[in-house]
């Protein structure tokens, strides 16, 4: 009898993707580790903008714009840049992936039944939302793990970049998770490892949770349930 795959949603910084140029030697490591667990799992990868639509997000930082409809504007070059990453990974994978790039959840879960591979970038603009906020709804929507990849091991007390002395936190509950969302004003583009909404999802629903490094060595001990470095949500 056959055993259905479990569903993961792996929400894939764009600063893996495109540091300053395309990574390849990053995403082959990745297809190695999708590829490998694909007996096991389906995996629905929702790529960031990372600093690409940075870029485009201070390109219009100087112009003479409305404020909440600069915001807007801003987020929705951020949405495409995701869209474009993701079209960067349906060509990488080749024929293992889905065709065109999904705007919805429905358009997701169709995808997923004839692939083991969906990649997608944020779905549609709402307010204050980045494509972390995507990859936790899509968790909700197929009641699964949320795994978030982001160029940190985890989630530090502070940022690990700046503080030699920055302590891994192994695991946080939702709740304090969400204080310390609440303590970063939202601005598109953002850098903390999720955003502010996706943190009210992951707590009202109760997403089992997990932040990782860029590791494929970790992410392969996450997902078969060996010893990991990372952070544990809830």
């Amino acid at each position: 009898m056959k055993v259905a795959k479990k569903v993961v949603v792996l929400s894939l910084g764009g600063s893996l993707i495109v540091p300053d140029k395309v990574d390849y030697k990053f995403l082959e490591k990745l297809r190695k580790v999708l590829i490998k667990n694909k007996d096991q799992y389906k995996f629905i990868v929702v790529c960031g903008g990372g600093n690409p639509s940075r870029v485009y997000i201070n390109g219009l930082n100087e112009e003479k714009i409305k404020e909440s409809k600069k915001e807007r504007f801003q987020c929705l070059l951020g949405i495409s840049i995701t869209r474009l990453n993701a079209r960067l990974l349906t060509y990488f994978f080749g024929k293992d992936a889905n065709e065109g790039i999904p705007h919805d959840m429905k358009h997701v879960e169709s995808l997923l039944q004839k692939n083991d591979f969906v990649f997608c970038g944020a779905l549609r603009y709402h307010k204050k939302e980045t494509s972390d906020a995507t990859a936790a709804k899509l968790a909700n929507f197929f009641n699964c793990e949320f795994i978030n990849m982001t160029n940190v091991k985890g989630l530090f007390d502070k940022d690990p970049k700046r503080f030699k002395n920055a302590k891994l936190i192994n695991d946080i509950s939702p709740k304090d998770f969400l204080k310390m969302t609440k303590k970063q004003v939202f601005k598109p583009g953002q850098h903390f490892v999720l955003d502010q909404k996706a943190a009210k999802i992951i707590k009202r629903h109760k997403i089992p949770t997990y932040i990782i490094g860029s590791d494929m060595n970790n992410f392969d001990n996450l997902l078969n349930k060996k010893h990991f470095v990372g952070t544990i949500i809830g």
